[in-house]
């Protein structure tokens, strides 16, 4: 089965491939060049399927398979902040670490050291004009200091429901049991199964 991916993020790619290791997983960027999709919408389901609709619009192939994740940490305390700002909450083209920093660093005015939070994954996958989306959640809490170097844009803050350490100092293995991308994947992989 090939999959084009409608993302560019290099953490997200790898995942995606671990994850559907039968499936050959193609960045759009291959095949359509280097440009930017812009997300409006106000939730993740709606910025995974303006991805994924958009990059099936311009292929123009029907049978191409499309999927889109548009996923975030959510922070109660912090009035829900990031939310679908996760990737550019330090502003448009920040890095990981920008990222990071700047929730550490509001965390840090409120004078929190941990407080709950969750992960959201939304995936859209479009196949023959028509749009599916599922949702996968990672619930926790956030600490407002940096443990691990382990996964990618948040985790090294994230200490997930029934452990103790952040998803940057478990292994791979043990996150991609429960993450929020692989509840989702999960659910996506019931979908795909009747596309062949």
């Amino acid at each position: 089965m090939k999959i084009i991916l409608a993302s560019g993020n290099k953490g997200k790619i790898k995942e995606f491939q671990e994850l559907l290791p039968d499936a050959t997983i193609l960045p759009y960027k291959e095949l359509l060049g280097n440009f930017e999709i812009e997300e409006t919408g106000s939730t993740f389901q709606q910025n995974a399927i303006i991805k994924a609709t958009d990059i099936y619009n311009k292929l123009d192939d029907e049978n191409a398979i499309i999927i889109s994740d548009d996923s975030g940490i959510t922070v109660p305390a912090l009035n829900n902040e990031p939310g679908i700002y996760s990737a550019r909450y330090a502003g448009v083209g920040s890095s990981d670490i920008d990222n990071l920093n700047k929730l550490i660093n509001n965390l840090n005015q409120k004078n929190i050291t941990k407080t709950p939070a969750f992960y959201t994954a939304c995936i859209a996958i479009v196949y023959k004009g028509i749009t599916y989306t599922v949702h996968g959640w990672m619930h926790g809490d956030v600490i407002n200091e940096k443990k691990g170097d382990g996964g990618f844009g948040y985790d090294p803050i994230f200490i997930p429901k029934g452990y103790n350490q952040t998803l940057g100092e478990l292994p791979n293995e043990i996150k991609k049991e429960f993450s929020h991308r692989t509840k989702a994947l999960n659910l996506a992989l019931m979908i795909l199964k009747y596309f062949n």
